[in-house]
């Protein structure tokens, strides 16, 4: 009787197993996520900046088996084919060599009506500061929407509105305010055009001082090799380009009737133009407003002093006088915004 012998049938050979999707080229997987920004690109200046608008840091690239950013974005230049058309781009409005060029149309039109109004009187007069300044805004509106000053997206309502509430109180505030003070109003006080004039003649210093920071953050970006290096490039030269800008306001505080509060003005309408042209409306806005709110609470707390047994609140404003609320609201606006600016700014993202 033969036993039937049981014949093993060796083991299966287990299948390879496949490395996990993405693991042997960890760089294709965020290729195609942002594969559109990679297309646009001009270089790998602007996927860099891109990235870190996303979020993805130096030590996030770390996980990509790339020692930055940078050193990230030029493996995703490569390895995206681009169009023709891309190459041919235009270089960017702000960059344009004769932008600067539209900010002298402001001062120039306001300048040209304050004289106008000087030589002429009566009905003369009234038609000269019409035209005069319709043509100033509109010269405005031409500078602002070319050029280094022009922003990246639309200026927020409550940005606008704040603009033209400074810019009044500019002209009027201090007469008003001084009134209220002294009791009154009992009549009609005093309007001067100085400061909306200087003001506007700051426009070109202002074009002047955009451009010559988007140029060199451009030439910062090119020269680092990671985002903190750039950091520390852009925040001094954040300080420097206000600086220098600060020195036309500053120089028009020898003309009689430019005031410091207007040439605090100046400096904090520039630092928010910069923030807007670089994509951050917001903090702009926000700021603007509360400058405007200031303003608007100390005359509202000369007025509740007058109340009986509120004599106390309009205290502060009595000791400041008028002279000094648009200096200290305009004052504090443009170092908040100098903060902000210099921290927003330092980011690669905001220099595309």
């Amino acid at each position: 009787m033969s036993i039937p012998r049981t014949t093993e049938s060796a083991p299966t050979p287990a299948p390879a197993r496949k490395p996990p999707r993405g693991t042997a080229d960890p760089v294709r997987a965020l290729m195609h996520r942002h594969r559109e920004l990679c297309e646009r690109a001009v270089d790998p200046l602007e996927i860099a900046a891109g990235l870190e608008a996303h979020g993805i840091t130096d030590r996030t690239a770390a996980r990509f088996r790339h020692r930055d950013v940078f050193s990230l974005a030029e493996e995703l230049y490569a390895r995206v084919p681009r169009g023709a058309e891309t190459e041919a781009d235009e270089p960017a409005p702000e960059l344009a060599p004769r932008a600067p060029l539209f900010g002298l149309l402001p001062g120039g039109c306001a300048l040209a009506t304050a004289v106008a109004a000087g030589v002429t009187h009566g009905q003369g007069r009234l038609v000269a500061v019409v035209v005069g300044t319709l043509g100033t805004c509109g010269a405005l509106g031409i500078t602002l929407r070319r050029g280094p000053l022009s922003g990246r997206r639309r200026v927020v309502p409550a940005a606008r509105l704040a603009v033209c509430w400074l810019l009044v109180y500019a002209a009027c505030g201090d007469g008003l305010l001084d009134q209220l003070l002294r009791g009154g109003p009992d009549g009609p006080w005093p309007v001067t055009a100085t400061p909306l004039v200087g003001l506007a003649l700051t426009v070109a210093p202002a074009a002047w001082c955009a451009r010559l920071f988007s140029l060199l953050a451009r030439r910062k970006l090119a020269d680092s090799r990671s985002t903190a290096e750039f950091a520390a490039h852009t925040r001094p030269l954040v300080l420097v380009v206000t600086a220098l800008f600060a020195l036309a306001p500053a120089a028009l505080l020898l003309a009689p009737g430019f005031t410091v509060g207007a040439a605090a003005l100046g400096v904090s309408l520039f630092v928010a133009r910069l923030l807007n042209v670089h994509g951050f409306h917001r903090a702009a806005a926000l700021t603007l407003s509360a400058a405007c709110a200031a303003e608007a609470l100390a005359a509202a707390c000369v007025l509740v002093g007058r109340l009986p047994g509120c004599r106390l609140v309009a205290v502060p404003v009595e000791a400041l006088g008028a002279a000094a609320v648009p200096a200290l609201a305009c004052g504090a606006a443009a170092l908040t915004l100098l903060i902000r600016a210099t921290a927003a700014l330092s980011r690669a993202s905001a220099h595309t």
